[in-house]
């Protein structure tokens, strides 16, 4: 399980440089410039913010190195809880091939509405989004559960027990903003999850290590 965070602080900057710590980035984060240097990066859309436009995104895009593991592609996201998987699905069949162009891999956000049967069967990576009773919903799980080979993510992580969920879920990263609202404070916690979840595994994180 690789946890995704805000470099806010050198000592959170520390922890990714060890690489015990994944590195999120934004078009709208200011606090780093995020070059080639051995971290394990993964770029969010930030399409939420009222400063977000294709354009300023598109050019984001082509500036950021070509080793993030993956980039997510915009989406669209309502808080009250309205489907909007057609909508993320027409961003990611026009937005998604410009992702691929510019060398990068694009992650699809499983939005409400969004199936195992319906998901682009294109889509590499499932970026699990959507309110937080969607993606702890019995969709969500059965997306995770049966997603072949895909890799799969889930977003807004923020406690031990999301995070177990999220691995008993089956998937392979998250991110959080737990750090963002108090990097010294809750480094440590953040450490003694990831190192709990290395030093008492699942069933299938156990089996996925040892076929590798």
């Amino acid at each position: 399980m690789i946890y995704y965070a805000n470099p806010s602080t050198e000592a959170i900057r520390d922890e990714m440089s060890a690489g015990r710590l994944g590195c999120i980035i934004t078009p709208i984060q200011h606090n780093t410039v995020f070059t080639d240097d051995g971290w394990d990066v993964i770029a969010d859309n930030g399409c939420f913010s009222s400063k977000w436009t294709f354009e300023s995104w598109r050019k984001w895009l082509v500036r950021i190195s070509r080793s993030v593991r993956f980039v997510v592609c915009p989406d669209v996201y309502d808080p009250l809880g309205n489907p909007c998987h057609d909508a993320t699905l027409e961003r990611w069949e026009s937005m998604s091939g410009i992702i691929k162009r510019h060398g990068f891999t694009p992650a699809f956000v499983c939005q409400i509405g969004a199936s195992i049967e319906n998901i682009p069967e294109d889509a590499e990576v499932l970026f699990l989004g959507g309110t937080t009773e969607w993606k702890l919903g019995p969709e969500a799980w059965n997306i995770a559960m049966n997603r072949g080979n895909r890799w799969v993510h889930m977003g807004r992580v923020n406690s031990k027990l999301r995070l177990d969920t999220a691995r008993a879920m089956g998937c392979d990263s998250v991110d959080g903003t737990h750090l963002t609202f108090g990097p010294d404070k809750y480094l440590p916690d953040v450490k003694k999850w990831i190192a709990a979840s290395h030093n008492e595994p699942m069933l299938w994180e156990n089996n996925k290590n040892e076929s590798n």
